[in-house]
């Protein structure tokens, strides 16, 4: 083997090149579930509402989930300076008493 070419006069790759893409390999088929999806908008920010209450429960409960938790950002479309406050409110409402920290089974 002289100069990277072998006896077989290929250049030692046995992969055949591609595109990087196969044949049948659309947008469809990768598991994606298409459809249009709306841009979330914080809810503070929308009604002008410059600080998250933690004696607000009606508001807080948006943000909590069925099994206590705190819902994440890019599900509850809050922006980042909001979504900070939504945490630390519901951590004060927790420890004040005002929301469970778990849903109690039975």
């Amino acid at each position: 083997m002289t100069n990277g070419i072998d006896k077989a006069g290929t250049t030692g790759g046995s992969r055949p090149e591609t595109t990087g893409r196969s044949a049948g390999d659309n947008d469809e088929k990768r598991g994606g579930r298409g459809g249009f999806s709306r841009k979330k908008v914080c809810r503070f920010c929308a009604e002008k509402i410059a600080v998250v209450d933690f004696k607000d429960q009606n508001t807080l409960k948006y943000f909590v989930t069925e099994r206590g938790k705190i819902i994440p950002r890019r599900i509850s479309g809050n922006c980042a300076k909001h979504q900070r406050g939504v945490a630390l409110a519901i951590k004060r409402a927790r420890n004040v008493a005002l929301i469970p920290y778990t849903v109690t089974m039975g």
